[in-house]
């Protein structure tokens, strides 16, 4: 099942570099080989459940690590591709 996700990490840091908690989630789920968008508010993940769950779950335990004081997080099952 394909599944996409958002999530933000904070606190923001304004429009200085992204915080260390942001740059080592997207880190996380670059080594997994995920498709990503990471922007200023949040980052966007899509790819397998198989591989993005267990990604996120890494995700929170590095961002916290870094220095998260707050991750907000939305999983969905992305629609399937139609013929």
């Amino acid at each position: 099942m394909r599944v996409q996700a958002e999530f933000t990490t904070e606190p923001f840091h304004g429009e200085s570099d992204p915080p260390r908690h942001a740059t080592s989630a997207l880190a996380v789920l670059q080594t997994a080989g995920l498709e990503t968008d990471f922007g200023p508010l949040g980052t966007a993940v899509a790819g397998d459940s198989e591989v993005v769950v267990p990604a996120l779950a890494d995700v929170v335990r590095v961002a916290l690590a870094e220095g998260a004081t707050r991750i907000t997080l939305v999983v969905e099952r992305a629609e399937p591709e139609r013929a």
